[in-house]
């Protein structure tokens, strides 16, 4: 077992990225917002206001988003977005363009979720809390100011997994109704380890001793990783998903989680679940965080997936 696949070592480097990335975070933010991550793609405005969602993995702070236009109006539907950061990276700021995006071109209320990571809530502990967090964002968009019954889910690489499995939880407990799950740049198989994928590229974003890290850091008992909320698109997991929520999967051309997001996709097709398959071509694993032209051309493809969702939902 490589040295970084152990999970105690895993933990720790785990523990380590997570402090670098705080004190990252600070200093940027002590630069001028020019700096932070809030000021990516400044036509998107909204209002924000944060709020608690409770669990029984514990309380989930989540930051809402409202476009201009939604006082005095019917409650809008509500997108729940999950962020990436391999299930050990708190970086909810991340999605704040994304967010804000989707809110103005789709017409929706969007809950970015601050949900546990690991190494000190791994699984089952991630995507337990984001069905449940789902399932309270469904019960109680009338004291918030969204349509629960219009709900749609999402997420970017390890948030995107996320809500794949907040997805197929629903499913198998009777809802709530997702309209839409979107599933950007995913890890959708643990079970395989990431030594032994494939990219397009010698040199992808994610390298082999980062899945080391994420996957043992997330889940440390190797038997656990072809769970269905972990590894839906590995072959051991066969069960039928037919009516589980429409899907909208993006997949990038370079990245080397690319064949599990086709794979998945192609079993979402089969059970009449895939609304559309998009590939960015030219791009490797969270390319939309640093190319901004590029994150301009594929957040409106979400957004408008999700304003569809909601329209046929309604017609």
């Amino acid at each position: 077992m490589p040295l970084l696949a152990r999970p105690a070592v895993a933990a720790f480097v785990a523990k380590a990225m997570q402090r670098v990335a705080v004190l990252a975070n600070s200093r940027a933010s002590g630069r001028g917002s020019q700096a932070s991550w809030f000021a990516r793609l400044p036509e998107y405005t909204c209002t924000k206001r944060e709020l608690t969602i409770p669990t029984e993995v514990g309380p989930a702070r989540a930051v809402l988003y409202l476009p201009a236009g939604t006082e005095g109006a019917p409650p809008p539907p509500v997108h729940v977005n999950f962020h990436g950061g391999g299930y050990v990276m708190p970086q909810i700021e991340l999605d704040d363009a994304l967010c804000r995006c989707i809110a103005v071109e789709a017409g929706v209320a969007v809950l970015n979720v601050d949900y546990v990571v690991a190494p000190q809530h791994p699984f089952p502990a991630p995507p337990r809390q984001a069905f449940e967090v789902v399932r309270w964002v469904a019960e109680h968009g009338g004291a918030h100011g969204w349509d629960g019954e219009r709900l749609s889910v999402g997420g970017q690489s390890a948030g995107g997994a996320l809500a794949t499995a907040a997805a197929r939880q629903a499913l198998e407990e009777g809802g709530p109704s997702i309209a839409l799950q979107v599933l950007h740049y995913a890890p959708l198989d643990l079970a395989t380890a990431g030594r032994d994928k494939r990219a397009a590229i010698p040199k992808p974003v994610l390298r082999p001793w980062m899945a080391d890290v994420f996957d043992s850091a997330y889940v440390p008992d190797p038997k656990q990783r072809g769970d269905r909320l972990v590894s839906p698109a590995h072959p051991s997991d066969t069960a039928d998903l037919k009516g589980i929520a429409p899907a909208f999967v993006i997949t990038a051309e370079y990245d080397l989680l690319k064949a599990e997001g086709v794979a998945y996709a192609d079993r979402l097709r089969r059970a009449g679940s895939l609304v559309g398959h998009h590939d960015v071509t030219g791009a490797d694993h969270g390319y939309d965080v640093q190319d901004e032209a590029k994150a301009r051309e594929v957040y409106p493809l979400i957004a408008e997936q999700v304003r569809r969702a909601f329209g046929e939902q309604t017609s």
